[in-house]
């Protein structure tokens, strides 16, 4: 007898992964919920995930479910168990209706933590492709973004866990402030030239501060084409840094 114990954001969604390990149906096992789970603040902090233990029904257990549930079947007419188009169409439905949520949920939080911090915001989505990207408006702003974006980071940081709390369909997120994104770009890509020039001058390595990963892209994009320099990143997330050395 064959038994596994899942564990799922849902106790349904664990009864389905064990089902799936089992290459099971629903009516072939029996299921003991361990853990209800629990969804936690905005379904991240302090959540916890469900889990079961599904394992397949004795012989006798067999014979008793289907003469009560079953009923008589020609074996020309079992249907093929491979899935169907439409099937696969709920799946995918149900995948964007779980993303849809993750974000609204993220505008709620975002608005809390402003609202928390003293700022009162407006947030603008914009979904491109696998980006989502929530655009922040209102007074004291200045507020959100902290020196060199350092606060604004923070808060992208944990947007990011918000939206893809689910660990499954990774979507890419930023978060800007009346525009701060796009006058953080030139300034780094400024900067990158600057300490490029350093590096030449002192022909040595040059480590600059830790910046998010779409920060790091924009130095190296800066750079990628140079004869005189190369970049790669270095550290661990979220002090991943950027080092510059001069080609030798």
């Amino acid at each position: 007898m064959r038994e596994v114990t899942a564990s799922g954001q849902t106790v349904e969604e664990a009864v389905q992964t064990a089902l799936k390990q089992l290459s099971m149906s629903r009516e072939d096992v029996e299921i003991d919920v361990i853990d209800q789970g629990k969804k936690g603040f905005l379904g991240i902090f302090g959540a916890t995930r469900a889990i079961v233990k599904v394992r397949e029904k004795g012989e006798a257990e067999e014979v008793v479910a289907e003469t009560i549930s079953k009923p008589e079947v020609h074996k020309d007419n079992v249907e093929n168990t491979v899935p169907s188009v439409e099937e696969e169409s709920e799946e995918e439905i149900d995948v964007e209706s779980r993303i849809a949520a993750n974000i609204e949920e993220a505008e709620v939080f975002l608005k809390e933590v402003s609202e928390n911090m003293g700022v009162e915001v407006e947030v603008e989505t914009i979904i491109q492709g696998r980006q989502a990207t929530f655009q922040l408006s209102g007074e004291k702003i200045a507020i959100l973004i902290g020196k060199r974006g350092k606060t604004l980071n923070a808060i992208q940081y944990l947007t990011q866990l918000v939206v893809n709390k689910d660990g499954r369909h990774f979507r890419s997120v930023i978060v800007d402030a009346e525009g701060y994104r796009s006058r953080r770009e030139a300034t780094l890509r400024e900067l990158a030239q600057k300490m490029a020039s350093k590096a030449m001058r002192i022909e040595g390595k040059v480590a600059l501060e830790p910046m998010p990963a779409y920060e790091r892209k924009i130095i190296h994009s800066s750079l990628q084409h140079s004869d005189e320099v190369s970049t790669y990143s270095d550290g661990v997330e979220p002090h991943r840094y950027i080092v510059i050395e001069p080609n030798k």
